[in-house]
């Protein structure tokens, strides 16, 4: 199953997971998180699928997340809405997203990617 990674080029944490897949040998299909943000559709497939909670998804610590106060505003946000702000602009998703259909990774952790990419 193909490994896509939603990913922003100026991340580091982007890059090395990138460059991870790379030296591995594994490819990956890689979509740039601003030009081609994950749907509301696709953030709810992954969620249900590893079974990842909503709130992970989010980049808590960028700055449109601190712009729009959500630290206090998503604890009562419905989750169709979270999962129509996300998908309402990829500055806001936590990043790199590595997902395969059944299997997530966020952010770049190597043992994370052994453990879940190295023998998929």
């Amino acid at each position: 199953m193909t490994i896509t990674v939603y990913h922003y080029p100026k991340c580091t944490s982007c890059r090395k997971a990138l460059a991870w897949f790379k030296n591995e040998g594994i490819d990956v299909e890689a979509k740039d998180i601003v030009l081609e943000t994950p749907s509301a559709a696709q953030l709810k497939e992954m969620v249900d699928a590893t079974g990842i909670p909503l709130k992970k998804l989010f980049n808590t610590s960028g700055m449109k997340y601190r712009e729009l106060e959500l630290k206090d505003s998503l604890p009562n946000m419905p989750e169709s809405e979270q999962f129509e702000l996300l998908a309402s602009d990829g500055m806001l998703i936590k990043r790199p997203i590595s997902f395969n259909g059944k299997q997530i990774t966020l952010g770049f952790k190597e043992s994370d990617f052994v453990e879940n990419w190295k023998n998929d």
